[in-house]
């Protein structure tokens, strides 16, 4: 850490420009790719910066005591080796005694550092959490150092700067007239006519693909949709919440696998949304292939990544044998005194290990040769192990969660068919910065697309939610465009809750008060909301209806997320509880939402953001509780539009407040 990069000063008045204009000041055309090229790069150099300065000044200027509150850190952990997940160590970290390790924010995939005492001066090894368990976190690194057992350990949260390395070389290769993105002048809107230009057939350099099908079970407008992605060199796809946007993906890729054109590359910004098109891919037959790290891929999948395909290819015993050869010439050179023969081991020994990096390079090439589809996230596309592949047919899923340089890596991987699925309607990229997202960082590559004029086709037939839930959400967002796939019978309303009423589950619980700034001084908590969370949960357990793994608690503030846990009876504490923005592309039985802001002021912060309540209120697919200050939550129009509805069908759940 003591080497990280920092900011560069000035960065230049037309940077400065672009953050005084805001997000629209970036244009959805650009008159030149070094505009693209410049904005961008600063956008990303600014969220790299920022997200190491706010690191360092959280290392360096925060009390052990407020890190621990905040759970970005966890101190005196003991260490001890735990197997192996295929060739990577995997270490168990937890507290003598197996005790409770508390309310912290380390989740599986996160990056960490961990250090003796001070990652600021030491040089911390990272890792990447596997598991987390309530007296216990698994963790895999690359080596096992040897004093992993000796004394203690500190574990803090890491910054990404593959991330960032990943999306310049991206926005090189747009900026390069001759660089490897065909698509290029679509993209920055350098063609007289972006509709008509991504309308056109694809230019696959001549070659034929075979005939595909499409499933029949696509309803009239996922068929549209998919027709349009294969026959067009660029496709958006909007897919508001429950319209199967995830499913008519796949269908996309599986008919671009039957053309057999080369292997597809299919990828999305989140590990969980890379997993949901392979799963559905592998339960279709379809040969794909999962890269990435193994602990980042869900268990039941693991079995199609690299790694594993690795394991089992047949040059694997070569390469075992190779490996077991120069391990054995190793340790005889360590007895060699010196002089010719020691010369010529050494010689020997490089010459093993050149052959095994061919053996193990033969061996990825069989696997991604073979592969229908390749999966991977958004920057893992950028891995070196890809260098020299061309991938013609790209399919970014969520891809309005993605910022624009990173839905960039994958384009330039050869792209010549894109396909853009996602909803703006939803929540938008994750930016750290405060200047890059306010410099249009924010913004991604669809959104831009839509405003050069491309019209997104829209999925209209909702299968997730209770029509009753749905109601709201379709008119507040869609204007009233989405029909109801599902009726109330194959959606019951859930036992346990006494809903104001039974044949439309949705349930406001007006709390008054108990807002509170959190430990860390920016995240809001509220323990009256959190007390209320727990005794919901509890009457829906209560009565068997529903388990533990069919509710979903949601919450804007990483604090309330904590705040509820521990208010949650240990007997309990399976059920998921989690940020919005965590929530994205996930659904539950039951979702019940705390809404945290309670203030005189009328102060909502998160709750501002209309996309972030459409997330909110389209998770549940039975049953729907918000909880939250009526008094405050007014002030903001797309609250107070859902407080009316509320109050119109009868929704809010006075009654419930009178019983505890």
């Amino acid at each position: 850490m003591g080497h990280l990069l920092s900011g560069n000063g000035d960065e230049g008045a037309a940077t400065r420009g672009i953050v005084e204009e805001g997000a629209e000041g970036l244009p959805s055309r650009f008159k030149r790719s070094q505009d693209h090229h410049e904005a961008y790069r600063k956008l990303i150099r600014w969220e790299l910066d920022d997200e190491i300065a706010s690191t360092e000044r959280r290392l360096r200027n925060w009390s052990r005591e407020r890190l621990v509150s905040n759970g970005v850190a966890l101190f005196d952990l003991v260490a001890k080796p735990d197997g192996w997940l295929f060739d990577q160590r995997v270490v168990k970290l937890g507290r003598r005694g197996r005790g409770d390790l508390g309310s912290h924010r380390f989740r599986q995939g996160d990056i960490v550092m961990l250090s003796r005492g001070d990652p600021l001066s030491e040089r911390p090894i990272e890792a990447i959490v596997s598991e987390r368990r309530r007296n216990s976190i698994k963790i895999v690194l690359p080596e096992l150092p040897s004093d992993i057992r000796k004394d203690s350990w500190r574990m803090d949260r890491g910054a990404n700067r593959v991330a960032y390395d990943r999306m310049r070389d991206a926005l090189n290769a747009i900026f390069q007239e001759e660089g490897g993105a065909p698509l290029r002048e679509l993209i920055l809107g350098l063609v007289h006519d972006p509709a008509g230009t991504a309308s056109l057939p694809p230019q696959l350099g001549g070659v034929r693909g075979r005939s595909y099908s499409l499933d029949m079970n696509l309803n009239e407008a996922q068929r549209s949709a998919a027709k349009a992605a294969v026959e067009q060199r660029m496709t958006l796809i909007q897919g508001p919440p429950g319209t199967g946007k995830t499913h008519t993906a796949v269908r996309i890729l599986e008919a671009w696998a039957q053309q057999d054109m080369g292997t597809v590359l299919a990828v999305a910004d989140s590990n969980v949304a890379v997993d949901n098109l392979l799963e559905g891919l592998l339960k279709l037959g379809v040969r794909a292939v999962r890269l990435g790290q193994p602990v980042k891929v869900r268990e039941g999948l693991r079995e199609a990544t690299m790694d594993a395909l690795m394991e089992k290819h047949p040059l694997r015993r070569d390469l075992v044998e190779h490996l077991e050869l120069n391990e054995k010439l190793g340790r005889k050179i360590k007895g060699m005194r010196g002089g010719k023969e020691k010369g010529l081991a050494h010689r020997d020994l490089s010459r093993g290990w050149k052959e095994v990096r061919k053996i193990e390079g033969q061996m990825r090439d069989d696997i991604l040769d073979k592969a229908q589809v390749l999966c991977c996230t958004c920057i893992g596309s950028g891995h070196e192990l890809l260098d020299g592949r061309r991938f013609p047919q790209v399919l970014l899923d969520e891809s309005t969660q993605a910022t624009e340089p990173a839905s960039l890596v994958p384009i330039v991987r050869g792209a010549r068919q894109v396909v853009l699925v996602g909803d703006h309607k939803q929540l938008p990229p994750t930016v750290i910065s405060r200047r890059a997202e306010s410099g249009g960082l924010s913004k991604s590559l669809f959104e831009r697309m839509m405003g050069m004029g491309i019209e997104a086709h829209l999925l209209t037939t909702q299968y997730r939610m209770h029509p009753a839930i749905s109601e709201f959400p379709n008119g507040a967002f869609y204007d009233g465009l989405l029909v109801d796939g599902v009726d109330s019978d194959q959606r019951p309303t859930p036992a346990g809750v006494l809903w104001p009423d039974w044949d439309a589950p949705i349930a406001f619980i007006p709390v008054d008060g108990g807002e509170v700034v959190a430990p860390d001084g920016e995240s809001k908590e509220n323990a009256v909301e959190a007390s209320w969370v727990s005794k919901i949960v509890e009457g829906l357990l209560d009565t068997g209806d529903v388990g533990m793994e069919d509710i979903g608690v949601i919450t804007p503030y990483a604090a309330q997320v904590r705040a509820i846990r521990d208010v949650l009876p240990e007997s309990i504490q399976d059920v998921e509880v989690k940020t919005v923005d965590g929530y994205q592309g996930r659904e539950k039985e039951v979702i019940v939402f705390s809404c945290v802001r309670s203030n005189s002021d009328g102060e909502v912060g998160f709750l501002s953001d209309p996309r972030r309540l459409n997330v909110a209120l389209t998770r549940a697919r039975r049953g729907l509780i918000v909880i939250g200050d009526p008094a405050t939550l007014r002030f903001d129009e797309n609250w107070e539009g859902w407080l009316r509805h509320a109050r119109e069908r009868n929704f809010e759940a006075w009654h419930i407040l009178g019983m505890s």
